[in-house]
C-alpha cells in the first residue's frame, strides 16, 4: 500500500471508533495486532484487546478523535490527535465517573501491513488526563 492509502486506513480506524463501530476492527486491524502502549493492564492480546479497550472508552468517555496532523512514510503512519469526551462511566483504576469534560492529546504511530494495522505505539498526555479527572493535583493549583 502507498503512504496515502495507509493514512486513509488510519483515518478510517478513528472514524469507525468514533461511530462506535468496533466490529470494523475485524476489517482494519490484524488479529495479532501488537499495542506497545496499552491503555489498561489486563486486556487480551491482539485485536481483541484493542476492542476491549475501545469498548471501555466508549462506555466511560463517549467522544471523538480529531486528527490534527498526519504523516506517512513506508509502512508507518504518524498521527498527532486530540481525543475529547465526557467522563460518564467508570474507568479501570477504579476511576468513578466525574462528569468532567476531557481532552487528551497524543501522538500515535501505526504500522500497516497487507492493508491492516498490525502495530501501534503512542505517547499520550496521561498526566493531563489524570489532572482533568481529579486524580492528580498540581502543587499550588
Amino acid at each position: 500500500m502507498e503512504p496515502d492509502d495507509n493514512k486513509a486506513l488510519v483515518r478510517r480506524f478513528y472514524a469507525e471508533i468514533d461511530a462506535g463501530n468496533i466490529g470494523a476492527m475485524d476489517e482494519l486491524v490484524a488479529e495479532d495486532y501488537l499495542d506497545h502502549n496499552p491503555p489498561f493492564p489486563g486486556l487480551s492480546a491482539g485485536r481483541e484487546g484493542l476492542k476491549e479497550a475501545f469498548l471501555i472508552f466508549l462506555k466511560a468517555t463517549p467522544g471523538r478523535h480529531e486528527i490534527d496532523d498526519q504523516v506517512a512514510q513506508g509502512d508507518k503512519v504518524v498521527t498527532r490527535l486530540t481525543a475529547s469526551g465526557r467522563h460518564e462511566g467508570d474507568l479501570p483504576g477504579p476511576l468513578p465517573a466525574t462528569g468532567a469534560e476531557l481532552r487528551e492529546t497524543a501522538v500515535a504511530i501505526h504500522r500497516v501491513e497487507d492493508g491492516k494495522i498490525v502495530e501501534h505505539w503512542s505517547n499520550r498526555d496521561d498526566l493531563g488526563l489524570m489532572q482533568q479527572l481529579g486524580v492528580i493535583h498540581m502543587p499550588g493549583a
